[in-house]
């Protein structure tokens, strides 16, 4: 039994049995960037998204239609990119959240994305390795969220590199995203805690990308297994400091210029000769040594690496390499609903029309504002529901076409109409709610949440997404956990953004006494772990909001 098991055992216990270092305290005026700094690293801005997206690019397609067969562009990429990490717009509201003191002043701003974050510190970091076959020469690029830019750390081609350390997802692909992350963005926060985070932050990132891409016939496919260390040493990382979460092969619309150019740049001449700062010169391609040279300069005066994080990373890299075998997940998938019990029918689900941009620039979390003066119509929760089962995979390396869900649906109703007040479980099968749990679920809810930012009682309802964690780690090892929890983080992103587009309140929280959950909702029998709580519901009217576009 890994240290995961470990790991996740104490992640259930800590609301009543504090992780260590217990009394860790964040240095707030000595916090690190939300992203890299670069000095000296070239920079290319990207072309900003288009006003209009094309006609079908919905919400509705994104999470309901097909594997998109398109390929890729420079300006289609730079529209993901900005829709998912990229900042928006400033935003300041009167809410519960303890930062509100902080945001009015510049330098504490708070810029939204189209991404959810845990605690807003997005901590993933967005490498482009680009081959022959792209629009730019060959090289490795760091996305500049801040810019809209790239930053070159590389030049010459190292796909090969990639594509031996991937293996088969990689093989035909000469374009990558590759998602990595550094602790102590996040751990300055959450410390011990932050691997969970951070796990869940890298999931709903890859989320966006997936709604995004099949809203405009795109296809976005992540490898979760595959030479970490490797990657890691290509990238200039620290083992104990940060980690490759996921790589993603990007299919690349071809171009007879970009070839001739290319061409060139294979013999060794003009600019896309290999130029591998810090790793001496010469051809890259093979050359296993090569590395990034430029270094991320940290904002941060003190920075300390904890116990728990390191021995959790280097566990889920021991087994980087071994690839689940197809059907390795079957035994771990979600338990079906009981047949019977008492039952509610929701009805049919409505049509995601709003474009998937639009969608992304207007989440946001409700912070506190939801009311209960307006119940939600049944509806609206069969919408949010479906969109949440809808996201239960990532199309990922371990994840077969039909492969069973690694979670289920509960759900506190609170204040639905034609839905009477109870816990209940939601079956997929049909839509349908079976109850669990009669009765007022508001005092419940809001003795085991933590915080003071929400008053979980006004939210219409609570949807909890829970997932037999113990049973992923058996099957495919400790890497496993990384898979799972990024499955929950993209069902977060999938309901803030179907709540966006049906015109909802959202907001997501991981501050809450698992085991109480565990036992109100009878997941003990079946080993499944609630993992967050996502509240959705109608906010007061006429909120005091101010919102400034910079994309």
């Amino acid at each position: 039994m890994g240290f995961a098991h470990e790991y996740a055992t104490a992640i259930v216990r800590r609301g009543r049995y504090p992780m260590e270092p217990a009394d860790w305290v964040p240095d707030w005026a000595d916090r690190p960037r939300k992203g890299k700094h670069f000095p000296g690293a070239e920079s290319f801005p990207l072309p900003h998204a288009t006003p209009a997206p094309p006609p079908g690019a919905t919400v509705e397609r994104g999470l309901y239609g097909p594997r998109g067969g398109g390929a890729f562009t420079l300006p289609l990429l730079a529209g993901m990119l900005q829709d998912s990490y990229g900042l928006t717009g400033r935003r300041l509201a009167v809410q519960a959240n303890s930062d509100l003191g902080t945001l009015p002043m510049y330098a504490e701003a708070n810029w939204s994305r189209g991404s959810a974050s845990g605690g807003g510190l997005y901590p993933v970091g967005i490498h482009w390795v680009s081959g022959p076959g792209g629009p730019l020469t060959p090289g490795v690029h760091y996305y500049d969220t801040r810019q809209h830019a790239l930053r070159r750390l590389l030049t010459g081609d190292v796909t090969p590199q990639v594509r031996a350390a991937v293996g088969e997802p990689a093989l035909g692909h000469d374009q990558f995203l590759v998602l990595t992350v550094r602790f102590w963005q996040n751990a300055f926060k959450y410390n011990s805690f932050s691997y969970h985070v951070v796990t869940m932050d890298t999931g709903a990132l890859l989320a966006t990308w997936r709604i995004w891409a099949r809203a405009h016939g795109l296809h976005v496919g992540p490898a979760f297994w595959f030479d970490e260390p490797r990657l890691g040493a290509l990238l200039g990382l620290t083992d104990d400091e940060e980690g490759v979460f996921a790589v993603v092969p990007l299919t690349w619309q071809p171009s007879t210029a970009h070839a001739t150019t290319n061409a060139a740049a294979a013999a060794g001449t003009g600019a896309g000769a290999a130029e591998a700062e810090g790793a001496g010169s010469g051809a890259i391609s093979g050359a296993a040594s090569v590395r990034v040279g430029h270094a991320d300069q940290e904002r941060s005066g003190f920075t300390t690496t904890f116990e728990t994080v390191r021995r959790m990373h280097a566990a889920t890299v021991e087994g980087a390499t071994r690839r689940p075998a197809a059907g390795a997940l079957a035994a771990a998938s979600a338990r079906p609903v009981e047949a019977g019990g008492e039952r509610v029918a929701l009805p049919a689900r409505e049509p995601l029309e709003r474009g998937v941009r639009q969608a992304l620039r207007a989440r946001r979390s409700s912070f506190g504002r939801f009311q209960a003066a307006r119940p939600l119509a049944a509806r609206e929760l069969a919408t949010v529901l479906a969109a949440a089962d809808a996201a239960g995979t990532l199309d990922s390396d371990a994840e077969p076409a039909d492969a069973e869900p690694l979670t289920r649906l509960l759900v506190f109703v609170n204040h639905v109409a034609g839905v009477p007040q109870g816990a209940y479980a939601y079956d997929r099968a049909d839509g349908s709610l079976r109850l669990l749990r009669a009765g007022r679920p508001g005092e419940f809810l809001q003795r085991n949440y933590f915080l003071a930012n929400y008053n979980l009682e006004q939210a219409a309802a609570v949807i909890v997404p829970a997932a037999r964690t113990h049973a992923v780690l058996d099957a495919v090892g400790d890497r496993g956990y990384r898979l799972v929890n990024a499955v929950v983080g993209g069902i977060s992103q999938a309901v803030y953004t179907a709540s966006s587009a049906a015109g909802l309140a959202c907001g997501v929280a991981l501050g809450f006494d698992a085991i109480s959950f565990t036992e109100e909702l009878g997941l003990d029998a079946t080993g499944e772990i609630p993992l967050l709580i996502m509240m959705i519901g109608h906010e007061r009217p006429r909120p005091a909001d101010f919102r400034y576009e910079i994309a």
